[in-house]
């Protein structure tokens, strides 16, 4: 009979998960003995990085990540990452070790007391098997539950020993992903959409991870529909450079009201209604103004405060929509204001970097971004193209950008990907340059340097402080990137000159291999 580890990596390469993230334990060793060529595994130096690296794969392959960690410490030091992971409902499989069944009832050392519990609430599902041989059923039930919507992480903690254990085979099977809004609800929505005068869209970022943007782009044009990036949407929602495009929605209440204002009826795609950051009061919507929302996700569908909700996978529903008979046309609403230009200054300011950053990317390029202070600007004056061009993280925590665009460029290979991080980001997951350079991974990565966790001297405002206080625990003086590259095995220069900025990023930006810019900005 096969053991359970051949089973396993049967079941792996049905599945076509044979990139293995981690970083190993002993209790984990048994599942790489004899670990086979068609295999990959990519080790991170720390767990929350191998979290975000198989976060960047599995959202750039659309496919879930198998990821396996060392048991108590090591699923501690990555559920920073796991409730990104949760957040940007990304698909992953991950496995943790536990020490050896006939020592459980001894506490020993490195043994996960509660293994189950330690991940929630942020995984959909956590088991540790009863047996061992009920592992590979575990792990093909993770997987299905991983990649059904809305999807997201699951954990399986598998005793070292039950590696070598006897089982039989799983036989193959198919598990549909795709669930159809209700018919009736998502005729109602398109019913108020023909009906409405000044219709506006709010996209989130389920519309590009369900490869639902063309769909979405031709109804807006159908409706002339104005469309509004959702507060903390991950990805690219809509092309920022399309005549419909109207800009991002803050996460505050009272500012989303005043910009819908004037439109009739609000069509949140693949979004909530709304994400709110601080606190806020009065109405969700302008006065007079219906709600309607398709979302992939029944929670979010739950606590939406009012109007019409149609629970299901994006591109069934917006296909729906698109087949009702043509309305008659309305006029297109005015476009957006271009952003004006930023000039050269000294220092350098944020906006002259996004500018100069979108003259001189490559075609085809993908921006994974955690620049918190950085990003109004960026979505100003460094708009993205359309589907797959764009990540962030929906959490807020920080620590994935960096080494998720070392997934991003593992999980489209040949594209050239540019990592967007600002200083602080950068220094909580900075062991992804090494992955980067072991793997030699067409990836720039941009420092954005402010020598500051800049994002809390804005909000500072809002609890109290005097505008443009000092804060204490926010300032970072004497970190040197170009020195972290080296160490980490990468190339790196520092950019302080505007005059300079243009032809360093062209060159980093041509290199083959990983390459670090670290750019002062003001």
């Amino acid at each position: 009979m096969p053991t359970v580890r051949h089973a396993v990596l049967d079941l792996l390469r049905d599945l076509r998960m044979t990139t293995v993230f981690g970083n190993p334990g002993s209790t984990e060793l048994p599942l790489f003995l004899d670990f086979p060529s068609d295999f990959r595994y990519v080790l991170g130096l720390q767990e929350s990085v191998v979290i975000a690296m198989a976060d960047g794969h599995a959202q750039a392959t659309r496919n879930a990540a198998f990821v396996n960690l060392h048991s108590a410490a090591g699923v501690g030091h990555a559920m920073g990452n796991i409730f990104t992971a949760h957040k940007n409902r990304t698909p992953m499989v991950i496995t943790a070790g536990q020490q050896a069944r006939s020592i459980l009832p001894f506490d020993p050392f490195l043994f996960s007391r509660e293994a189950t519990e330690l991940p929630k609430p942020y995984v959909k599902w956590s088991i540790e098997p009863a047996r061992a041989e009920d592992v590979p059923a575990a792990i093909a039930r993770g997987y299905h539950l991983a990649m059904l919507p809305p999807r997201g992480p699951v954990l399986i903690s598998v005793p070292a020993d039950d590696w070598a254990r006897p089982c039989d085979p799983l036989p193959s099977r198919t598990v549909a992903t795709t669930v159809r809004p209700d018919a009736a609800v998502m005729a109602q929505i398109g019913q108020a959409l023909d009906a409405a005068q000044r219709p506006a869209f709010v996209v989130g970022g389920a519309a590009d991870r369900d490869q639902a943007l063309p769909a979405l782009v031709a109804l807006a044009e159908r409706h002339r529909a104005r469309v509004f990036t959702a507060p903390m949407a991950g990805r690219c929602g809509f092309p920022e450079g399309h005549p419909l495009f109207a800009g991002f929605l803050p996460a505050m209440r009272e500012r989303i009201v005043q910009l819908l204002a004037g439109h009739d009826v609000v069509f949140a795609v693949g979004a909530p209604a709304f994400t709110y950051h601080v606190e806020g009061f009065g109405a969700h919507l302008p006065a007079g103004a219906r709600l309607l929302q398709l979302i992939d996700d029944p929670h979010t569908a739950a606590w939406t405060p009012e109007g019409t909700v149609a629970v299901g996978s994006l591109l069934p529903g917006l296909q729906d929509l698109l087949d009702r008979p043509a309305r008659p046309d309305r006029p297109s609403p005015p476009r957006r204001e271009p952003a004006p230009r930023a000039e050269p200054t000294s220092p350098m300011s944020v906006a002259f970097l996004m500018q100069t950053l979108a003259e001189v990317r490559p075609a085809g390029a993908v921006v994974v971004e955690e620049a918190p202070s950085a990003r109004p600007v960026m979505q100003r004056h460094l708009p993205m193209p359309g589907a797959d061009s764009f990540y962030t993280m929906d959490s807020g925590g920080l620590g994935w950008g960096l080494p998720a665009s070392v997934g991003v460029a593992l999980g489209r290979p040949g594209t050239r990907v540019i990592a967007l991080v600002g200083d602080g980001s950068a220094m909580y997951g900075i062991q992804a340059l090494w992955s980067a350079a072991q793997l030699r991974l067409p990836l720039t990565v941009v420092i954005v340097n402010n020598g500051r966790y800049a994002a809390l001297q804005e909000f500072a405002p809002s609890f109290g402080f005097d505008r443009g206080a000092e804060l204490p625990g926010t300032a970072l003086p004497a970190l040197d990137f170009c020195a972290l590259a080296r160490g980490h095995g990468l190339d790196g220069v520092r950019i302080t000159e505007a005059g300079a900025l243009a032809e360093g990023l062209r060159q980093a930006l041509a290199d083959p291999a990983p390459r670090l810019v670290e750019v002062v900005v003001a």
